[in-house]
């Protein structure tokens, strides 16, 4: 009898511990709580170039509630950028705090503060197979959202990357990856255009490391720094060819370097880069 009242005892105690512990996980929301809950945060960046080209990728505010975080690909030669809002708000970026181009991450900084709109974040390291949500702007088409899981986690150029099997098409990089809570995980990055849904996220492990109360640079600062650098020829020669052949042009006619890049990816290269009298062969996929 002792030990029934002990276990008993026991059982109770547990469960008040279990009820007043607010520390534990929510539950997961179905993939329509899952879109409400996100959709004020995510945002679809039109950018101009320097060049007067325009193209749409996404964002998603995650940090604060007038910093935007999104691969720095989708603004690395931008002359003007909007984030338009589910909503409807139209906001003006006013320039970049912070971006690593290593990592293809960047902080932008909106023209002012969107109150209650800012995502949860999840700082940990997903599992593999954990399923996953990706809302942004494929092709034009505005917060659109699509599910899928993590394939597995990578080592790509000596950094983790989340392999996705979400669909994820051109105006998407830059999407915040949500897990089943409605939390950021990562911002997709790239794809491999040779494969069916084989996409990479940067995890969000490494977009909290940047410096967000770093001074704003305007699109004409960034843009008088590009220009300013020194020219770079770049020659793209296929593998297994030995006559080079003068296939890319300038790195700073960003346009035709942009061709040129999309053209590539997934496909292996070799590159020649000739700067003040050298020369330095490099043989990477593009990614």
């Amino acid at each position: 009898m002792t030990n029934v009242k002990y276990h008993l005892a026991l059982c109770w105690g547990v469960c008040l511990v279990f009820a007043a512990n607010p520390t534990r996980l929510p539950a997961a929301l179905t993939p329509e709580k899952l879109y409400q809950k996100v959709l004020p945060s995510v945002m679809t960046l039109e950018v101009e170039t320097q060049s007067g080209e325009k193209f749409v990728g996404s964002g998603v505010l995650a940090l604060a509630d007038d910093v935007a975080v999104t691969a720095w690909h989708v603004v690395a030669n931008a002359r003007t950028v909007w984030a338009v809002f589910a909503d409807g708000q139209r906001m003006k970026v006013i320039g970049c705090i912070h971006q690593d181009a290593l990592r293809d991450l960047a902080l932008l900084k909106l023209e002012r503060p969107r109150p209650h709109g800012q995502a949860a974040l999840c700082r940990e390291q997903q599992a593999v197979a954990a399923r996953i949500y990706v809302v942004g702007t494929p092709k034009g088409y505005a917060f659109s959202i699509s599910d899928g899981l993590i394939s597995q986690i990578q080592s790509v150029d000596g950094f983790r990357e989340y392999q996705l099997s979400c669909p994820i098409s051109p105006g998407n990089s830059g999407s915040p990856i949500f897990n089943q809570r409605g939390e950021v995980i990562g911002i997709a990055s790239w794809t491999k255009s040779d494969a069916q849904n084989m996409s990479f996220a940067i995890p969000t492990q490494d977009f909290i490391r940047l410096n967000i109360s770093g001074e704003s640079r305007t699109w004409e600062q960034l843009g008088a720094t590009n220009s300013s650098a020194p020219p770079i020829k770049v020659i793209k020669i296929p593998h297994g060819q030995d006559n080079a052949a003068d296939a890319t042009p300038d790195a700073r006619n960003f346009a035709a370097f942009q061709k040129w890049y999309y053209d590539s990816i997934g496909k292996p290269v070799t590159v020649v880069v000739q700067e003040a009298g050298r020369t330095n062969i490099f043989a990477f996929t593009v990614k």
